[in-house]
């Protein structure tokens, strides 16, 4: 695939989000968009692209990523929900939510918590990002597109390319990102606490929980 490709942010083009799905499946790096910021991804088993990714980020194997799905029936298969659990995200979700969830066996041991075996969850709602993962029919490992010493994530997609077209192996462009990351709702406890204000609409979750 092209260095920087750009889809249409409602409508991708198949013939583009076939070529990325191929990509993550010989082990790439891409960048995309989310409905909040830019995420760096790549496939659960990627090892090397992980490895490149935490480079490229400077975290080091303590510092939680992400599992990007694309709806919550695929989320199930690698992460536990009880009913309640189920109901608020139905309500939550598709939505700028991180949430955090016990995960089952199928996630790999160095990816969740090492305590709990806890891991961060979201199901963007990006007509990008799900069409990816729909095409991927399997989670995408993700970071947020924040580079060590810059204020604030990478969001203009000229300068997304500029920076970044030679450390990963494909930008998907979608318009201008973000710089305000996704909301964190810790659901390993009830009721859920909200770790991080973000995006995320404080009165929808506050509805959904019945508050």
């Amino acid at each position: 695939m092209a260095p920087c490709t750009q889809l249409h942010p409602v409508n991708p083009q198949s013939r583009l989000i076939a070529q990325a799905g191929d990509a993550l499946r010989r082990g790439a790096l891409l960048i995309y968009p989310t409905d909040s910021c830019y995420a760096l991804g790549c496939c659960l088993w990627a090892k090397d692209a992980q490895d490149r990714l935490r480079h490229i980020r400077q975290l080091d194997i303590q510092h939680d990523l992400s599992l990007l799905f694309a709806d919550l029936s695929q989320l199930s298969e690698y992460l536990k929900l009880d009913d309640r659990v189920y109901r608020l995200l139905r309500g939550l979700l598709p939505g700028p939510y991180t949430v955090i969830l016990p995960a089952t066996h199928d996630v790999p041991r160095r990816l969740a918590d090492g305590k709990r075996r806890s891991i961060g969850a979201r199901i963007p709602d990006s007509a990008i990002c799900r069409a990816l993962l729909t095409e991927l029919g399997e989670p995408l490992m993700s970071s947020t597109l924040h580079l060590p010493g810059d204020d604030l994530p990478l969001h203009d997609p000229e300068v997304i390319c500029a920076r970044m077209e030679k450390r990963v192996d494909g930008i998907l462009l979608g318009g201008e990102g973000s710089t305000v990351c996704s909301t964190v709702v810790d659901c390993t406890v009830w009721p859920p606490q909200v770790l991080r204000e973000g995006l995320g609409d404080g009165g929808a979750l506050r509805a959904a929980l019945g508050l």
